[in-house]
Order: structure tokens, then C-alpha cells, then sequence
């Protein structure tokens, strides 16, 4: 009963068996091989338009890099305060960006209002000597709350930014997961509604250890592979980010899985709410899912093996959710290889330890 993260699981078996058949042979070194060109083929076809895009082994690379073109030293970079970029990268960002700074909007279920966003642009007015300049808006689609911005609510932010003369930047690690629960195309969801660049994740969804940055404007692009290198993420065998990559976009894969780990979530999360005293946060969308559970089912579930994290509130949220004094705050999350056997372990237990619990 694994529901830490997803990426605790392994690879799809269509990726494997694509890298197993770039090890065949030689080929170019440094993404210059049939593979990688056919994965940025692929990118192009999904997304509509032509695109400069290129691999990274992790999403951090892809974030940081990604933001390093956009943003001068001197500029700043918003996004969530509970963004990912600006809590779980140790900093990544800043230092690829030689010094730009992060600058955290408040938003409840980690979504980013338009009245917010302009409230904190007003703040940072460009061309005063003692402020950064602002030089990035930041989104996470799907957000860290499980949450997502529609189409309309893109758009609405995206337009903020560019009148405000700013670029606009997705991490799309689970663009995916968010995109399949949406009734939209990639384009529609990324440069359609305002998005310039996009890192746009495949490791949470069955890759080995591949994401890409995707420019919608190349002329964007033209130092990137500059930036990558000299950051240490250009791969000598760099077939193996190819393969994995147009692997995942063969045939619809990658929505598939995500379409996969996402009906698992629903029905996790749909058990869960029928269980006595667990609430659900936020209403699961994606293959996330964020839980009020008393303190007695959470010491059943882990006792039992469940491996799943705790989690922590916003000022916002909390504030929001009103968690009663043995509330435990906890995420689950499901991927493309959760086991309906595990679900259906999950939930009996939960709905057992809750039913002594009433009873005591």
C-alpha cells in the first residue's frame, strides 16, 4: 500500500522495452541521434505548433534551467508560496538563475488568483533600483494541492503577466494527470492559453528519469543548450533520454497512464469519503489526494504497511479547513502502477480502524 509518491514506482514497460532497444548498437552522443529527434518530433505533433525542446533527466533541472532563460539575476520569479520551485528544490532555481528571487503568493488549494497576482506585481514596480525586476510567473499545473487551473484561469493569468511584460512559465510535472482530467488538447492547456515555457514532466508518469523544457517561441531557446551543459544535465548517452521520451508519446501512452493513475485516485478517494471522521481537503481531480483523518486510522493504516506522507497546511488553508485537534493532515497519491488490490486493502482498513474508533 504505497501511496507516497509517484515516484516510487517504476517505468511503463513500453519505455523499458524503448531504452532496452536504444542500447542496441552506437549512435551519436549528446542528443544528437535519431531518437532524441524523434521525441522532439513527437513534442511538436502533440503540442501543435513548432517547438525548441529539449531533455533533462529531472524535473528540477527542467525548472531551473527553464527559469534561467527567462529571468536576469536581478529579476524575480513568481509563483505559490507553496510552489515547488520554491519549497522542494533546495534552491535550484536561484542558483541556475544566479540569484533571481522567488516571490511567494498566497492562494487557497495552491492556485494563484488574478487579484493576487496583480496585487503582488504592484508591489514590485519595474525600474525601481531597490527591487528586483519582475521577470516570471510560475505555475504548477497540477498544482501541489492536486488542485487545477483551468483553460480560462491560465489565460486570465497569463494575460496579467504579459501586459505586466513578463514571461510565464508551467511545471507541468503531472501535466499529464491534468491534462486527461481535463476536457482540452496540450496546446489548449500550455501556449494557447498564454504559457511560453513549459516543463513538461514524464517521470511521475512512467518514464525512467526524463522531462522536457518546450519553448513555444524558439527564438527563446537559443542559448538554452548553453545553459544545459554548462549546468552538467546534457547527457553523453543522450538516445536514452530520446527513447524514453518518444516512447511516452507513442500511441497516446503518456495519457493513458495518466488517464490509469488518475481513475485509480477517484476511486481511492471516493472510498475514503465514505469512511466515518475522514475528510477530504480538496476534491481529487488528478491522482493526488489530500486527507483529514483521526489520529487512531492513521496509526492503523501505517501499523498495517501503508507508506504515505504527512502533509502541511498553509496559513490559507488551515485557516479554510478548520482540522479538528486529532486531525491528521496526509497526502496519498496513485500512479499509472497502483494495484486495485492495494486500494481495496487501503480502504478496509481505514474503514475498520474508523469503525472501532466510533465504537470506542
Amino acid at each position: 500500500m504505497d501511496f507516497a509518491s509517484d515516484n516510487s514506482v517504476g517505468a511503463s514497460a513500453e519505455i523499458l522495452a524503448a531504452v532496452a532497444a536504444a542500447n542496441a548498437g552506437a549512435a551519436h552522443a549528446y542528443g544528437d541521434d535519431d531518437w532524441t529527434a524523434k521525441a522532439q518530433s513527437r513534442l511538436d505533433e502533440i503540442f501543435e505548433r513548432k517547438t525548441a525542446s529539449f531533455l533533462v533527466a529531472t524535473g528540477t533541472a527542467a525548472n531551473a534551467l527553464a527559469l534561467a532563460v527567462l529571468t536576469p539575476p536581478y529579476g524575480a520569479v513568481f509563483c505559490h508560496s507553496s510552489a515547488h520551485i520554491m519549497e522542494d528544490e533546495c534552491g535550484a532555481p536561484e542558483f541556475f538563475t544566479a540569484g533571481a528571487k522567488l516571490v511567494g503568493i498566497d492562494g487557497a488549494a495552491g492556485k494563484i488568483t488574478p487579484e493576487a497576482l496583480k496585487a503582488a506585481l504592484a508591489a514590485f514596480p519595474r525600474g525601481l533600483v531597490t527591487h528586483v525586476q519582475p521577470a516570471v510567473l510560475s505555475l504548477s499545473q497540477a498544482t501541489e494541492c492536486g488542485t487545477l487551473y483551468t483553460c480560462a484561469e491560465i489565460a486570465e493569468l497569463a494575460a496579467i503577466a504579459h501586459a505586466m511584460g513578463i514571461a510565464v512559465h508551467m511545471d507541468g510535472a503531472r501535466f499529464a494527470n491534468a491534462l486527461v482530467a481535463q476536457n482540452c488538447t496540450a496546446a489548449e492547456m500550455s501556449w494557447k492559453a498564454g504559457v511560453d515555457v513549459l516543463s513538461f514532466g514524464a517521470t511521475k508518469n512512467g518514464a525512467l528519469a526524463c522531462e522536457a523544457v518546450v519553448f513555444f517561441n524558439p527564438q527563446q531557446a537559443e542559448n538554452f543548450v548553453y545553459r544545459r551543459k554548462r549546468g552538467g544535465h546534457t547527457l553523453s548517452k543522450g538516445r536514452f533520454l530520446g527513447a524514453q521520451m518518444a516512447a511516452y508519446l507513442e500511441a497516446g501512452h503518456w495519457l493513458a497512464l495518466a488517464a490509469g493513475a488518475n481513475a485509480h485516485a477517484a476511486r481511492l478517494a471516493a472510498g475514503l469519503a465514505q469512511v466515518p471522521g475522514i475528510r477530504l481537503v480538496w476534491p481529487c481531480v488528478a491522482n493526488e489526494i489530500f486527507l483529514l483523518v483521526p489520529e487512531k486510522v492513521d496509526r492503523f493504516l501505517r501499523g498495517a504497511g501503508a507508506h504515505y506522507y504527512d502533509w502541511t497546511f498553509t496559513a490559507v488553508d488551515r485557516a479554510l479547513a478548520k482540522p479538528g485537534d486529532d486531525a491528521i493532515f496526509i497526502r496519498l497519491v496513485t500512479s499509472f502502477a497502483t494495484e486495485p488490490a492495494e486500494i481495496a486493502q487501503f480502504l478496509a482498513i481505514a474503514g475498520a480502524a474508523a469503525t472501532t474508533s466510533t465504537k470506542a
